[in-house]
């Protein structure tokens, strides 16, 4: 049987074993134009970075996402800045998904480089 985990910690302070990359919550507030209409979204830094990426690798302004994104969200449920929010969480699964999927480049051991060589 397996030992017990510890008891958490009773402070607030987050385990120090967790591992979690440095957490940005700078809001970044930006204009967007959606059909004519002018308007601004707030998104934490690294969303943008997300999105900017999913609109480049598309061929696409980062308006043309925004609006893209506006367009396919249900207006009754998901807000503007939520939706960004889950279609850059998607983006960045995805993206991860197919890192993990892509076959490892094989290593090679100097003997073998050296006899490519030859």
């Amino acid at each position: 049987m397996a030992a017990p985990l510890p008891p958490a910690p009773l402070d607030d302070d987050p385990p120090q074993d967790l591992m979690l990359p440095p957490l940005e919550a700078a809001v970044e507030k930006r204009s967007v134009s959606i059909q004519g209409h002018r308007t601004s979204v707030s998104l934490e830094a690294p969303f943008w970075r997300v999105l900017k990426r999913a609109a480049r690798t598309r061929g696409i302004s980062l308006g043309a996402l925004v609006a893209a994104i506006d367009a396919a969200r249900r207006v009754d449920q998901v807000n503007l800045s939520s939706a960004l929010r889950l279609f850059a969480l998607a983006e960045a699964e995805n993206r991860a998904v197919t890192r993990l999927s892509e076959p490892a480049p094989s290593a090679q051991s100097p003997s073998e480089d050296a006899s490519d060589a030859q």
